[in-house]
């Protein structure tokens, strides 16, 4: 799987991300599948994206969402953020919800706003360049 060619600055690849979910226990990365695959627990229709999320302090931070280039504008994308919005939500000490994205990312960022979230302002001092942060208001 992979992201067009336009999209591989916006987001790391699904290896550094497993990579990091091996060494980081509180990372909990997930496999994106067609509703066609609901409740087989070996699909036989291929993977359409990867999503990874973490639980730190009261803090559900969703990490990474990347849709395979033939799967997007499809929907994927939108109903993957509704599940990890729905499954943070079900976490009791998770107190606000979170994501970013890289600047200049204008389809996920639309995306966001879409779906509701708005400016998260983050000290500082824990800001990376380039990077916009986004919460979920509840």
């Amino acid at each position: 799987m992979r992201v067009a060619d336009d999209q591989t600055g916006f987001i790391a690849s699904n290896t550094r991300s497993l990579e990091q979910a091996k060494a980081h226990p509180t990372l909990v990365p997930l496999a994106i599948y067609p509703g066609a695959a609901r409740g087989d627990p070996a699909p036989k229709v291929p993977m359409v994206g990867f999503a990874m999320y973490e639980v730190d302090v009261g803090v559900g931070s969703i990490l990474r969402v990347m849709i395979d280039a033939r799967h997007q504008r499809q929907g994927y994308g939108r109903a993957a953020f509704v599940e990890l919005i729905r499954r943070l939500g079900l976490i009791p000490e998770v107190e606000m919800i979170v994501t970013s994205h890289r600047e200049g990312n204008v389809a996920i960022a639309r995306l966001l706003s879409r779906l509701g979230f708005v400016p998260w302002d983050v000290d500082p001092a824990l800001r990376r360049a380039g990077e916009v942060y986004l919460r979920w208001p509840r």
